[in-house]
């Protein structure tokens, strides 16, 4: 269900400038910054009252309803030429939509937080992969069909959805109340991160979620400017180089294991650094190595700090506190996508990677900061005491 959902959110996630050119006329890139900082404030507001609306019905009732709505708002969208109408009604499918979101904390409701590590994995994979998946579905409708027909594959994805939701309800193979209960004993919950660490959290991956998603609206532009492969099937499949990347670390991760969290993030950050200054490179060689470097540590990052915070959530709990979090990771977004258009159009398509690099910087600070200066102070009592 999250690979059928997040290969048609993908679909014309490279693709916008295009799409509104081609379908409305709109060449403006503050426009698209616009419209994406939308999509980003409707996701916001669309999780967390999901979320609540949870504690009262089980998640997968709430999809059966949500993703039909959302199905036919697709439809919708296909057929409008008003742009007008186009903003208010696929803003009102993205409201819907957004509920998909429940099945990542209700899968780890079901499993026990030893299989967190490797679940999330799993489901951060699912994700790049419908990010491939999206991103060549979405070139090659755009190179060889009409991008307006991405709708109706967003539709079937909806219904499709709505009916694995449906049958997962009355199927007699699972028992979809099952709920592994686990504590988080206050002295753990207190020995690294204390009151408040779903804020510390996602202050630190809001400024990591904006600089990742500022490079994602004009990346494919970015790339046809620069390489003599400028088909929108190639640069599809540029883009989602670090959904390919994804895949090999979770192989890796789970072969040869990996460091702790907390080495993970460190190292992963710097990495990001790395990939973000090469694809800044405008030398197509170099811009695929840096996209590949980028996609293994992005990867990583995000991973860990999912990991960091259901480790300190409790099952009955992890919609709720998820949602925090993933609210500011989606203000971050809603930053970046209002800033991006703006400042794309002033300073050119580079000018991105700059500002995403100083983010990666800012977010490694953060880190140290609120989360591991805390740990190496732990460390220093315990070796105090012996």
């Amino acid at each position: 269900m999250t690979l059928v959902a997040v290969v048609s959110d993908y679909m014309l996630h490279p693709f916008y400038p295009q799409f509104f050119e081609t379908r409305f006329g709109v060449t403006d890139p503050k426009y698209v910054g616009y419209y994406f900082a939308a999509i980003c404030f409707m996701v916001m507001i669309a999780f967390p009252f999901w979320a609540y609306i949870s504690k009262k019905i089980a998640e997968l009732n709430i999809l059966v309803y949500t993703q039909c709505i959302a199905g036919v708002l697709a439809l919708y969208c296909y057929w409008t030429t008003s742009y007008v109408n186009f903003w208010v009604f696929s803003l009102l499918m993205i409201l819907f939509k957004g509920s998909y979101l429940l099945v990542y904390p209700y899968i780890l409701k079901i499993i026990s937080k030893e299989e967190h590590t490797t679940t999330i994995g799993i489901l951060s994979v699912v994700v790049h992969m419908g990010g491939i998946l999206g991103a060549v579905i979405g070139g090659f409708t755009v190179d060889f069909i009409d991008a307006s027909y991405i709708f109706l594959i967003m539709a079937i994805g909806d219904f499709v959805q709505m009916g694995m939701s449906a049958y997962l309800i009355r199927s007699k193979k699972y028992d979809t109340n099952t709920v592994i209960t686990t504590t988080v004993t206050s002295d753990k919950k207190d020995s690294l991160i204390p009151n408040g660490f779903i804020l510390k959290i996602g202050l630190i991956t809001m400024v990591l979620y904006f600089s990742d998603f500022l490079i994602r609206p004009f990346f494919s532009l970015y790339w046809e400017s620069l390489s003599e492969y400028d088909g929108k099937l190639i640069s599809g499949s540029i883009y989602a180089i670090p959904g390919f990347v994804a895949l090999l670390a979770l192989w890796v991760n789970r072969k040869y294991g990996s460091e702790s969290k907390y080495q993970s993030i460190t190292s992963a950050l710097f990495l990001g650094m790395i990939g973000i200054l090469l694809q800044g490179v405008p030398i197509s060689g170099i811009v695929i190595i840096g996209r590949i470097i980028y996609g293994w540590a992005i990867f990583q990052g995000v991973v860990r700090f999912d990991v960091l915070l259901f480790e300190y959530s409790t099952p009955d709990r992890y919609a709720i506190d998820y949602s925090k979090v993933h609210f500011f990771q989606n203000l971050g977004i809603l930053i970046s996508s209002f800033l991006v258009g703006i400042i794309v159009d002033q300073y050119g398509l580079t000018i991105p990677f700059t500002v995403a690099l100083l983010g990666f910087i800012i977010s490694l600070a953060m880190y140290y900061l609120i989360i591991r200066r805390k740990q190496f102070r732990r460390h220093i009592k315990q070796l105090a005491k012996t």
